[in-house]
């Protein structure tokens, strides 16, 4: 089941709106890396090394890199393209609801971590 109508971050439709590629030298990133590594992270920027001139590495948040090497799989490609389907169906629900649903679940469980004392 495909879950919709979660409310949209307006914060990260503004960080893809000002979305930057930046180009440096590698040995510019290396004295930097903290700083870029932050920056790619916080700003979402991507940054290209390059060597000679020549780019050989990128930099960009490991969320995004996470999010890029999944869809990178055919499984993940085919459970997208199948709730896809879903939705157009009609067979989803909001957020809201999966989340009364799950905190329902979760109340009725025993508690892992024992009674309070």
């Amino acid at each position: 089941m495909l879950i919709t109508h979660i409310e949209p971050d307006t914060r990260m439709f503004a960080r893809r709106a000002q979305t930057m590629v930046h180009r440096l030298p590698i040995t510019k990133a290396r004295i930097n890396l903290g700083a870029v590594a932050k920056r790619a992270f916080l700003s979402g920027e991507y940054f290209i090394l390059e060597k000679d001139g020549i780019p050989i590495a990128g930099i960009m948040g490991a969320g995004e890199m996470e999010d890029y090497l999944e869809l990178q799989d055919p499984k993940v490609r085919e459970h997208i393209r199948r709730s896809h389907e879903e939705f157009l169906a009609g067979r989803h629900k909001a957020a809201e609801e999966v989340l009364r649903e799950l905190k329902k679940e979760r109340s009725k469980r025993p508690s892992r971590r024992g009674p309070r004392i």
